[in-house]
């Protein structure tokens, strides 16, 4: 399901930049605890040379035929292009997928996570970045796209997700909200958010944040399991993600 262009505050920030390339565009993070940060956009248009050591060391694992999962401004896409890949990015954001086409992304569609399905055909490697296992949105929703994703997956396919720890935070503004957040019987970094820019206001939508161990927990009797963590000792990191029986 697509968000309508009156409510894409995020695709509206990319298309903004896409024309001005002005470094101080952001979009408004809010909380659903009354909590606002903000979100820089250029790094959604950052070249290879400017990604953190961790994503450089992570898309060396990107292999054969590739979905783009939540492909935004379309870099990702546009480094694998290059390296002779073929890659279908897919977004929520109608603007974001002009935003790619515009940037010259062979193939972007404005597709959910959730509608992915095996018209699409088979994968190899189902790419997370931007802390985009996220969009699994909670545990159950998540177990169930796994398993989706193993069968539209190939024998060696593979899932290279980002995220970020929750837990390591001090603020006790994250804390209290983790509290909450478990009294209301969700996990702990399981946020609902909404996003801002001028006059534009997306939707709420859950975001999932999980620990290295909880996604071992989630990862449990869906076919698939962690073969690497890849970080640098911050509170983000990347998961290499493999089918089971590859490892056995």
């Amino acid at each position: 399901m697509s968000l309508t262009i009156d409510k894409d505050a995020f695709g509206h920030a990319l298309l903004d930049f896409l024309h001005t390339e002005n470094d101080r565009i952001s979009v408004v993070v809010e909380r659903n605890d009354g909590y606002v940060d903000v979100s820089m956009i250029h790094p959604y248009f950052s070249n290879f040379s400017e990604w953190p050591v961790s994503e450089k060391k992570a898309i060396k694992y990107v292999k054969g035929r590739v979905l783009d999962v939540g492909c935004g401004a379309g870099r990702n896409a546009l480094y694998l292009q290059g390296k002779g890949l073929d890659v279908l990015g897919i977004d929520i954001s109608s603007l974001a997928i002009k935003v790619c086409k515009h940037r010259g992304v062979k193939k972007a569609r404005v597709l959910s996570f959730t509608e992915v399905n095996s018209k699409l055909g088979k994968f190899d490697t189902v790419l997370m970045f931007g802390n985009n296992f996220g969009l699994f949105e909670n545990s159950r929703r998540a177990k169930w796209l796994l398993k989706r994703l193993f069968k539209l997956t190939s024998k060696s396919g593979k899932i290279i997700a980002e995220t970020l720890d929750p837990y390591k935070t001090d603020k006790p503004e994250h804390l209290r909200y983790h509290k909450l957040n478990r009294k209301r019987g969700r996990m702990a970094g399981q946020v609902r958010i909404r996003l801002r820019y001028k006059k534009f206001i997306n939707p709420w939508f859950d975001y999932l944040f999980v620990s290295k161990k909880e996604m071992e927990i989630i990862l449990k009797d869906t076919g698939w399991e962690v073969s690497r963590f890849i970080g640098d000792g911050s509170a983000v990191y990347i998961a290499i993600i493999e089918k089971k029986k590859l490892l056995e």
